[in-house]
């Protein structure tokens, strides 16, 4: 089958996987790229097998071999070098220098065919790291707490990368074997019982995936062909060669492989990581055509991509039929950043950017991104594009994910920076934004446990990356001492990873039993109030004061909700003047909830409220967001 045949068959929604090795009959059909080749076998473990592989035209080496079965090891002998692990291995049972092992991908037995996947319209997600998310650090592990995230309202959980890595631990931004689920977590068919379990729950399962550099230790693509990789660098390593020479089939690796993950495993959706590093000049870019096959491949369910890239692009989430490539959302970090300037105050690095004002915040919630255009001062250029038209759930906003947290010197979580209260409050602001929101795990209990960034390489790669660590942070005034910056934890020791573990006990006690209760029940809230559309009826942010932001969700009449968001400081709120006339008259307010009602803050400070005139007055004695149903008067 040749490239165009395999993407011809892909379109189609049938899927005919062209690499990696795959039991075919009463063998396996093994298939490798390695255009410069002149000669490879398949060496099989069992037995001392080899067998050549014959080349196609294409520079696929191909061969049906009798005889070998699912559970078998094999590796590559490449013009009588390795032998090496399949660059589209499905499993690396022994780690990334060891041998690979055939999967049957078609042997699990699933219980999903009811599943028509998630609507993107109700889309919450839960970002969660595999080896820190429980003590087992497992596949295992976190289906058994798959029911506590049913429970707790989100809808679908975000799982950072596991393609297979070299060491023991890893954020999962240096895997190299992209096809293998780490072997650390568990079996492939491990993750399909995660995926299977949280289907049977109605919870759907995002991958993160990175497709813009290999890691730095394992990557033996490279033995098969120099042209997976491109001359340009990353902040990380080189790129990936996506428009160089030999770069089609490339793509189609890549391609391949968001595709396997969502037949093979049966993903419901893929956050793209940095794609700012993904360098493709030719007319249809990489992220289009990705897009494209991914939406295609499953036509009796969605499935969803979403791009992590700082660059505001609109043309990234616009339709195709707009000019756009046509992508489910993108990772929108302004609202993070304004939020963090506000209530932490954080002015270093790229909140310089940020003035952390109420103006500033409502344009961002408005708009889904505060830049587009104007300079940046971090980046000492222009950034961002109008966003005019994008519905609110193309923008995914956060008040913490891995990199807010772990890029951080000490992995310290927002909850940690302010006081409850302002934690309280901004989570109500970030659960009524209409936008599609994403809660990193502990979040919704305010764990206190870090998220420290945690590598395993050997002592060469591991000393430098432990400098550069340090090094990062030689510009923030907290650590011009080289003294101060020794006390950054070592990402090299096995004690931050260990202290990046979830402390579940936290979530059944005090204080944190309470956020939790406030989380669950904003997430209710969230379901009953349904998406909203992009227009300004439909929802709008203003600033009320420098410390309070006014969120309203729902046009005139039966069904409209206010959220008024006091962040920081103190005093009386009447929104007299504040809202549109015209959509009080024959209103009655209510109030739904106060972030510092009993039940979510023991010790807070309701704000008293006065429902006797046509607008309601709220005297804030501090942070809190303050929730209000209009519905028609008797």
């Amino acid at each position: 089958m040749t490239l165009a045949m395999r993407a011809e068959a892909a379109l189609s929604g049938s899927w005919a996987p062209r690499l990696g090795a795959r039991p075919e009959g009463q063998g396996v059909r093994f298939s490798v790229w390695a255009p410069e080749a002149h000669a490879l076998e398949v060496v099989v473990e069992r037995g001392g097998r080899e067998a050549p592989l014959a080349k196609g035209p294409d520079g696929i080496f191909e061969a049906l071999v009798p005889g070998v079965r699912a559970g078998d090891l094999y590796r590559y002998r490449v013009d009588g070098r390795g032998p090496f692990p399949d660059p589209a291995s499905r499993f690396q049972p022994e780690g990334v220098h060891g041998p690979s092992e055939v999967i049957d991908a078609e042997a699990f037995a699933w219980t999903d065919a009811g599943w028509r996947g998630v609507d993107s319209s109700k889309l919450v997600l839960y970002e969660l790291h595999v080896g820190t998310f429980t003590r087992e650090g497992t596949f295992a592990g976190v289906t058994r707490k798959l029911e506590f995230l049913r429970d707790l309202g989100v809808t679908a959980v975000e799982i950072m990368p596991i393609a297979d890595f070299a060491g023991t631990r890893n954020w999962g931004y240096d895997g190299v074997d992209l096809f293998a689920p780490c072997h650390r977590y568990g079996r492939p068919d491990d993750l399909r019982c995660l995926v299977d379990e949280a289907h049977r729950l109605g919870l759907g399962v995002f991958l993160d995936v990175v497709y813009n550099h290999f890691g730095p230790v394992g990557n033996y693509a490279l033995e098969f062909s120099p042209h997976y990789l491109s001359t340009r660098e990353c902040d990380w390593a080189a790129c990936v060669n996506l428009d160089g020479p030999n770069s089609e089939f490339v793509v189609e690796f890549f391609l391949e492989n968001a595709l396997h993950w969502v037949h093979e495993y049966h993903i419901d959706g893929l956050r793209l990581d940095a794609t700012h590093a993904l360098h493709d000049s030719k007319p249809v870019h990489f992220l289009e055509r990705l897009a494209r096959r991914v939406h295609e491949a499953t036509p009796s369910r969605p499935t969803l991509v979403i791009a992590e890239d700082h660059r505001n692009l609109d043309t990234m989430i616009r339709p195709a039929w707009a000019g756009g490539w046509n992508l489910d959302g993108v990772w929108a970090d302004d609202f993070h950043h304004q939020v963090r300037r506000l209530v932490a105050g954080d002015n270093e690095g790229y909140y310089r950017d940020y003035s952390g004002e109420t103006p500033d915040l409502a344009e961002t919630i408005n708009q889904g991104w505060y830049y587009t255009g104007q300079d940046s001062i971090h980046l000492a250029e222009p950034r961002g594009t109008d966003p005019v038209g994008l519905p609110a759930l193309k923008f995914v906003i956060t008040l913490q994910n891995h990199d807010q947290i772990g890029n951080r010197a000490f992995g310290d979580r927002l909850n940690q920076a302010i006081d409850p209260a302002s934690y309280r409050s901004a989570s109500a602001l970030l659960l009524i934004c209409p936008h599609t929101p994403l809660l990193f795990m502990g979040q919704e209990w305010a764990a206190d446990t870090p998220f420290l960034y945690f590598t395993d390489h050997a002592e060469d790669l591991g000393r430098v990356v432990t400098e550069g660590r340090r090094r990062e942070f030689r510009h923030f005034l907290a650590f011009v001492a080289p003294e101060s910056r020794e006390a950054i934890p070592d990402p090299q020791a096995p004690s931050t990873f260990e202290d990046s573990r979830l402390d579940w006990a936290q979530a059944g006690r005090e204080p944190h039993a309470s956020t939790l209760r406030l989380y669950r029940r904003l997430l209710a809230l969230r379901r009953e109030l349904g998406p909203a559309s992009r227009s300004p009826e439909d929802f709008e942010a203003q600033a009320l004061d420098p410390g309070t932001v006014l969120l309203r969700r729902g046009g005139p009449g039966e069904g409209r909700l206010l959220a008024i968001s006091r962040l920081k400081g103190e005093g009386p709120i009447d929104l007299a003047g504040q809202i549109e006339s015209e959509l009080d008259v024959g209103l009655a307010w209510s109030v739904v909830l106060t972030t510092e009602d009993p039940e979510f803050a023991p010790e807070g400070r309701r704000p008293p409220i006065d429902l006797r005139r046509m607008s309601p007055v709220v005297h804030f004695s501090g942070p809190c967001t303050v929730i209000f149903r209009a519905e028609p008067r008797p």
